[in-house]
C-alpha cells in the first residue's frame, strides 16, 4: 500500500507499507513524525507547524492516539465529511494519473513496482501538485455549500 504526503510543491513522503502489514494507529502516528522531519528538510524555510493536515476518516486516522499525536505536532486538521472520498485529493487528483501510467506494465519485482512510482511521483511538475491543491480547495467549498453531502466534481 502506498500512502502519499504532498503539497503544492509535491511529495513531501512516500511510503510503502511492508506486505503482510496493515496501517493501525500507532504505524500512521510514526509516519506522521516522518513527515514532520520530511518538512523541515525538504520546506526549508517552512516551519513544520501551522500545518494543515487533509486525511480521510479511516479508522487509524481517527484513532485518539493518532488525534493526540496530530495536536502535539502543532497541526491542524482539515475535517473529512463521512463518506466523502471526492474530498482526498490523492483520490481525485493523484492515483488516477498514476493508475494510467502503470496501467499494461509487468513488474519483476514489489522494489520495482515501488522505484517506478516513486519516481512517477517526484517527476511530476510543481504546476500538478498545485492544481491538485486548487481543485481540493474548489471541492470542499462545494461540499460545505451542500453541508457535507456527497460532491462530485
Amino acid at each position: 500500500m502506498l500512502t502519499v504526503f504532498w503539497d503544492m510543491q509535491g511529495p513531501i513522503t512516500i511510503s510503502f507499507l511492508e506486505k503482510g502489514s496493515t496501517v493501525n494507529s500507532a504505524n500512521y502516528c510514526e509516519l506522521l513524525r516522518q513527515v514532520k522531519k520530511d518538512i523541515k528538510n525538504k520546506r526549508r524555510g517552512h516551519q513544520s507547524k501551522g500545518v494543515i493536515l487533509h486525511h480521510d476518516n479511516a479508522r487509524p486516522h481517527t484513532a485518539a492516539q493518532t488525534v493526540q499525536t496530530i495536536n502535539e505536532l502543532g497541526w491542524e486538521l482539515l475535517p473529512h465529511p463521512p463518506y466523502s472520498p471526492d474530498l482526498a485529493p490523492s483520490d481525485f487528483h493523484l492515483f488516477g494519473p498514476l493508475k494510467a501510467f502503470t496501467r499494461g506494465t509487468k513488474f519483476e519485482s514489489d522494489n520495482e513496482v515501488k522505484s517506478v512510482v516513486s519516481d512517477w511521483l517526484r517527476h511530476q511538475s510543481k504546476d500538478f501538485y498545485a492544481e491538485g491543491i486548487r481543485k481540493l480547495v474548489h471541492r470542499w467549498e462545494k461540499c460545505v455549500t451542500v453541508l457535507g453531502d456527497y460532491v462530485e466534481k
